[in-house]
């Protein structure tokens, strides 16, 4: 059968987590497809770099430029005109014409629990497409059990069209011993060790404000690392930096966006990644984390405790004291935090873009026939 995928989002410069599971899925999925002899068509919105998918000659690609609404309108066109026998998005849209057997992945429903951080032209749309698509699709994959809960219960999926498929995590990502290699990152971001790390978008949900607020009241020596690119409402979080007394603001370093090749000496310089967010339908900086050997403290909420498994300390998200305590142990107790470090890589080993892959290409086959 032929499989159309749109794979615009792997082309996208500053990676976020759908863009790289977007990437990470095509990469294991596309020999898989082809070893049971079934054809793959990418559809892009600009010309891919000629690199991406260099290692699988016989795949189709579909550059298809259009400035505005290209999945409804162009990408539409073009599924009119070549019919694959079904279509995957990696992300929940699927263009608003196409009637075919189609698959989309729903990453999460933020939205609904927390509608105040996003604007209201977006969440009309998430809110109209994400129910809308999940309905018109012939299956649905979910990233987490806490999701599919959530489409089943709020845009009233049917649960038997679901399929729970755990994303992997990113293969490059390992413990980096190299000392060279460690002070040359933290130079770049103007970190000095040692270091409790935040590493994603700065944005309301991800409960910022309390995590500033219970270090602030930690009494730790370690700087506070906030990496990542500000996101929507992210005002507030940097107003909580600036009310503060020095030097404790002085301890809080924004580093931006952080480029994918530092990610894993971040990680493993850090004593603990701090992720208390309020809600995640998957949670990828969990399992990064983890991968590169840092114990992680995480929220009680959502996918959260369903993905870090008995390896994390885990919050109420809400509760700022059992923040502070939280990080205050993952400090002090060096026994404990290497107890976390040895569950964490066990527990990674439960996510691999293979499995990813292969479940999902059942799912597509169920979907086309």
């Amino acid at each position: 059968m032929i499989i159309g995928i749109d794979a615009s989002r792997t082309i996208i410069g500053q990676r976020t987590g759908t863009e790289a599971y977007a990437t990470f899925l095509l990469q294991a999925l596309i020999p898989l497809a082809l070893t049971h002899h079934h054809r793959v068509r990418l559809y892009f919105n600009q010309p891919p770099p000629p690199q991406l998918f260099a290692a699988f000659p016989t795949v189709e690609h579909v550059a298809i430029p259009f400035p505005r609404l290209w999945t409804h309108l162009r990408l539409a066109d073009e599924l009119r005109q070549h019919p694959p026998d079904v279509f995957f998005t990696p992300a929940h849209v699927i263009p608003f014409n196409y009637f075919g057997p189609a698959v989309a992945t729903v990453h999460d429903l933020g939205y609904h629990h927390f509608p105040e951080a996003h604007p209201w032209r977006q969440l009309a749309y998430l809110r109209w497409s994400t129910r809308l698509n999940g309905r018109r699709a012939r299956r649905v994959v979910a990233d987490s059990e806490a999701t599919k809960q959530d489409m089943i219960q709020l845009d009233g999926i049917p649960a038997d069209k679901i399929d729970v498929i755990y994303p992997g995590v990113d293969p490059a990502l390992q413990p980096v011993t190299d000392e060279a290699v460690l002070t040359a990152v933290l130079n770049k971001y103007a970190i000095t060790p040692p270091y409790l790390l935040y590493l994603s978008t700065l944005q309301p949900r991800k409960n910022l404000v309390r995590l500033i607020q219970a270090y602030a009241a930690s009494g730790l020596p370690h700087q506070l690392i906030l990496a990542g690119k500000p996101g929507w409402l992210a005002q507030p979080i940097l107003a909580e930096i600036s009310n503060l007394h020095s030097p404790i603001s002085e301890k809080i370093v924004l580093t931006g966006f952080v480029d994918e090749v530092d990610k894993a000496a971040l990680l493993s310089g850090a004593t603990a990644v701090l992720y208390p967010s309020l809600y995640e339908g998957f949670g990828f900086p969990v399992l990064e984390a983890q991968a590169c050997g840092t114990a992680v403290l995480t929220a009680t909420t959502s996918s959260l405790p369903e993905v870090a498994g008995d390896a994390a300390l885990l919050v109420d998200p809400l509760d700022t004291a059992a923040i502070t305590q939280g990080m205050q142990r993952l400090v002090q107790d060096e026994a404990y935090r290497q107890g976390l470090v040895q569950r964490g890589f066990a527990n990674v080993k439960r996510f691999g873009w293979e499995e990813t892959a292969v479940q999902l290409l059942q799912t597509l086959e169920k979907a086309a026939h």
